[in-house]
């Protein structure tokens, strides 16, 4: 009997997927370089909430590393290192690799952007004595998250005379924050009794700003003059010059460990700097690629990728085309030869809300970077459909790298689903599947992710980069 029972486990062994914890299939050595890594990662969270801090941090670590400006024509060889800024919101980094560039690019495609609320461009005013801030929320967010939590303004102010006036107020231990209310309980009944998605609805996340008068007791809107002339001594700036801003109100939260164990990271916008950071450091990591190695670094995504600095845009198949232009070659040539990897999260499972997902194909923490075939919504809709033969590619190439991973889709069938860029990748002619990390809570102004994972993604993106 023995005999049998071993038999079949040996045969279970051979024949089933078997999936283990990453907290058990990790040396202790990997465990502690994955610690360090993420405190790395916390530190860019840290510093950088929206698109405009990301790409900027970017750029300034590119240029220590030795990465110069590209420009469309200029002479590279294997080792070089360039970059392109597109209007301080994306970043496209590329590592010359020594196959040619007939082969193609190694291409790992991240978002920088994430859910938060915009300021109106007529933003101020006073009611009853307390100055707010109008507010158009960005991307898919669940509207009463956002209030009764403290909040940071972040973007920039173009003058009437072009200057530009850079804010950050709310992140620094001696900044005040603001503050979006909500109703006490005793007297929420009628709000309470609406359905969740209109407990909070978008006119009613109005910013809480100010309630201190200008010093005089003549005229009205003094509460909001006070607020300006603050505004003007600190920034120079008139009421008019909120028509020319961008500014953005994010979560004033820190990235902290999560747990007594500390096994899991909670921030805002870990959708998806989480993916995009592990990406620009395995670029960082892999200075002697084989092919050239491109990582693009990107906006818009949470709100479809329209616009110049979007992925349905031409900005990178341009800086393609660009590159193949200075080895001779056709860009279409050398985009039809390329791989890629869409950079993204997934769900993970969350056995609090576990009627969502279906266990056999969901994404669970602790179990490595997430490959998802497909995206889209019900009938795969707007999804690019990675094709068998690079599914296969990428499992080779993930398992000689003994990189821990696990697929995963995003949720139930029927239950909604959602997308990523890699459909604007793959309308290029590249082979394009999603890989990222699976998240908690994606889209609340304060996500959660396990350790384990973010390490993964990282030596799954330099595995890749590296080929």
């Amino acid at each position: 009997m023995a005999e049998e029972t071993n038999k079949v486990q040996e045969w279970k062994e051979k024949l089933f997927l078997q999936r283990k914890h990453a907290g058990i299939r990790m040396t202790e050595d990997a465990l502690k370089a994955c610690d360090a890594f993420c405190e790395e990662y916390k530190a860019f969270m840290n510093a950088c909430k929206t698109e405009r801090e990301a790409a900027a941090f970017f750029e300034r670590n590119l240029t220590a590393q030795g990465y110069v400006p590209f420009t469309p024509g200029m002479k590279l060889h294997a080792g070089d290192k360039v970059y392109l800024n597109n209007r301080g919101k994306a970043i496209i980094l590329a590592t010359i690799g020594t196959a040619p560039l007939t082969e193609g690019v190694r291409l790992c495609a991240a978002h920088i952007d994430s859910p938060r609320l915009d300021l109106k461009q007529h933003p101020l005013y006073e009611q009853e004595e307390i100055g707010y801030f109008k507010t158009h929320y960005y991307g898919g967010i669940k509207k009463y998250q956002w209030t009764a939590i403290p909040l940071s303004l972040h973007g920039v102010i173009i003058r009437r005379d072009g200057t530009k006036a850079e804010v950050c107020i709310g992140e620094d231990e001696s900044d005040p924050v603001f503050y979006i209310t909500d109703l006490l309980p005793h007297l929420a009944n009628d709000q309470m009794n609406r359905k969740l998605a209109q407990g909070i609805k978008g006119e009613e996340l109005n910013i809480v700003i100010g309630s201190m008068p200008f010093r005089d007791d003549k005229g009205s809107e003094l509460v909001k003059l006070g607020l300006m002339q603050l505004l003007y001594e600190k920034y120079g700036i008139t009421e008019g010059d909120f028509l020319s801003a961008e500014l953005e109100a994010v979560p004033a939260f820190r990235a902290q460990d999560v747990g007594f164990d500390r096994s899991m990271i909670g921030a805002y916008g870990h959708d998806d700097r989480v993916c995009a950071y592990p990406a620009f450091a395995a670029a960082l990591a892999t200075p002697a690629p084989v092919h050239t190695s491109v990582v693009i670094l990107t906006d818009k995504e949470e709100t479809g990728s329209d616009g110049n600095t979007g992925l349905q845009s031409s900005y990178l198949k341009f800086f393609l085309m660009d590159l193949g232009d200075c080895f001779g070659l056709n860009g279409r040539a050398v985009m039809s030869a390329s791989k890629c990897l869409s950079a993204d999260v997934n769900a993970a499972f969350d056995p609090t809300f576990p009627e969502v997902t279906e266990k056999n194909n969901c994404a669970f923490f602790n179990h490595g970077v997430c490959v998802t075939k497909f995206t889209g919504a019900r009938g795969k809709s707007g999804t690019s459909d990675a094709s068998a033969e690079y599914v296969g590619e990428i499992r080779r190439m993930l398992d000689d790298a003994d990189v821990i991973w696990q697929t995963g889709e995003l949720g139930k069938v029927d239950m909604g689903g959602g997308g990523t860029v890699a459909a604007y990748i793959a309308n290029l002619d590249i082979d394009t599947i999603d890989i990222g990390v699976p998240v908690l809570s994606m889209h609340a102004p304060y996500e959660l992710v396990a350790k384990t994972d973010v390490y993964a993604a990282y030596q799954a993106f330099r595995a890749f980069l590296a080929s």
